[in-house]
């Protein structure tokens, strides 16, 4: 019964920006293939403990201090997440892995060698699968 969009938005109790959208021609859309034409950047989280929340970020740089686990948390929310781990181990300080963190054991030895490498992982909800690189230092 309203006679313009506006008083019909109040009657019903909508708000745009609250309760409707407002139209945004850029707008990405989760069942629509979109082009990107700006840069999409996770943020780089400074975390030392060898323990990653996946619910944090997906990217992370670590220095541990000592020995440790590499772990990963809340794979419940994490499936289908990917990142990075820059690990700069200059300390040469041993790496061992818990049980739902899936690497190469020849990637624990490398990467327990003091340098500095990147690790990339996949979540499936479950356990991490951690990917190593060559020691860059």
């Amino acid at each position: 019964g309203s006679s313009n969009a506006s008083d019909a938005r109040t009657a019903l109790g909508l708000a745009i920006g609250s309760n409707v959208e407002a139209f945004d021609a850029d707008i990405l859309k989760a069942d629509t293939a979109d082009t990107l034409t700006a840069p999409f950047r996770g943020t780089v989280t400074t975390d030392n403990d060898l323990s990653f929340d996946l619910n944090v970020t997906n990217n992370f740089q670590c220095t541990p201090s000592g020995a440790g686990a590499l772990t990963f948390t809340n794979h419940g929310s994490a499936a289908g997440q990917s990142g990075f781990i820059l690990l700069i181990n200059s300390g040469g300080h041993a790496i061992s892995a818990h049980t739902n963190t899936k690497i190469n054991a020849a990637d624990l030895t490398a990467i327990s060698v003091a340098g500095t490498y990147t690790l990339s992982y996949f979540d499936n909800g479950t356990n991490a699968y951690v990917s190593v690189s060559r020691s860059f230092a």
